[in-house]
């Protein structure tokens, strides 16, 4: 990380100084009026903003609580240790990033001096803005979004391993600069370099997601949904089962409760986000598109193109 931003994070604030003078917990005033421990984000949100920085408060344990808003971690450098929803206990490394939706509950170990991490407090209509930027849609980004801005999610928290993802750093690093510098067009500038970061977290998923008890159905998820991106044309739930080493029964079960749909709607969903790509970014004639996506009948692709979007491939071509 950039030194100069680096030693801009490390500085101690007035809730750190209480805490090294003497005071022995964080300043729940600073978080929530209410007396659960719900951080609130009008308290740490400028008014009109969806997304603000935050420093985490080091030199005390950081009890159970929970946020009216999600939030994502990166760990700029040291370590921090996290329990998640009072089970998984989560080490944050220099590079990674954990994401926690409102159902979550976290607490979090005392840190260091040069244990930094920063908190990104983020609106959840902030990642909507976020995929209407995506041209190119897909299962995967969708339930990473999904994910994070619905609260009836299943999976209440993300964790990534992404040190090694130059990509990832530097666009991290982009928001962190336009957010500390308080820079014009503030929003607008961060939900396109998150819908850049969710794009890169969707390429490159399966080899960054960090190992740890609690993220086996997660890492599941990520492999399944990554072989229905890739393999839509002909992928068969038969052949993903076989490639996770698990019942096709059991495949279909994880689907359902973690996305809402089948493997059949969801590589139908695909097909057609791809089919609407060709559409608008190709030349290719209908019937190429058809072919393309993987269909063989031109009838049930119509018919289930224009169900989805209100109009015929021909139409949508001319929109």
């Amino acid at each position: 990380m950039n030194q100069i931003l680096l030693d801009s994070l490390r500085k101690i604030t007035e809730e750190e100084n209480a805490i090294l003078h003497g005071s022995s917990s964080v300043q729940k005033k600073l978080y929530t009026s209410k007396k659960e421990f719900v951080i609130d984000n009008a308290k740490l949100l400028e008014r009109g903003h969806l997304i603000e920085l935050r420093p985490h408060t080091r030199f005390v344990h950081f009890p159970r609580h929970r946020h009216n808003y999600v939030e994502m971690v990166y760990m700029c450098s040291g370590t921090t240790t996290h329990i998640i929803n009072d089970t998984d206990r989560i080490k944050l490394n220099a590079g990674d990033l954990l994401f926690l939706n409102q159902n979550a509950t976290q607490e979090i170990f005392p840190a260091k001096e040069e244990d930094i991490a920063v908190n990104f407090i983020i609106l959840p209509e902030f990642f909507d803005c976020a995929l209407t930027m995506i041209e190119r849609d897909n299962v995967l980004r969708n339930f990473l979004i999904s994910t994070l801005s619905e609260d009836t999610s299943q999976i209440s928290y993300l964790h990534f391993e992404t040190k090694e993802i130059l990509p990832i750093q530097n666009l991290i690093e982009n928001m962190l600069w336009t957010l500390i510098d308080k820079k014009p067009n503030m929003n607008t500038i961060n939900q396109i370099t998150m819908g850049l970061v969710f794009m890169n977290l969707s390429a490159f998923g399966e080899s960054i997601m960090k190992k740890h008890p609690g993220s086996y159905e997660q890492d599941l998820i990520f492999r399944i949904l990554k072989y229905i991106e890739t393999h839509y044309k002909s992928g068969t739930l038969a052949d993903i089962s076989t490639e996770i080493k698990l019942p096709n029964y059991q495949v279909s079960r994880l689907l359902k409760k973690y996305t809402g749909h089948t493997f059949k709607e969801l590589l139908q969903q695909q097909k057609l986000q791809q089919a609407v790509y060709l559409l608008s970014q190709t030349n290719l004639s209908i019937d190429a598109v058809i072919g393309a996506v993987g269909y063989n009948n031109s009838s049930f692709f119509y018919r289930i193109f224009r169900e989805k979007y209100g109009y015929s491939p021909g139409e949508y071509r001319k929109l």
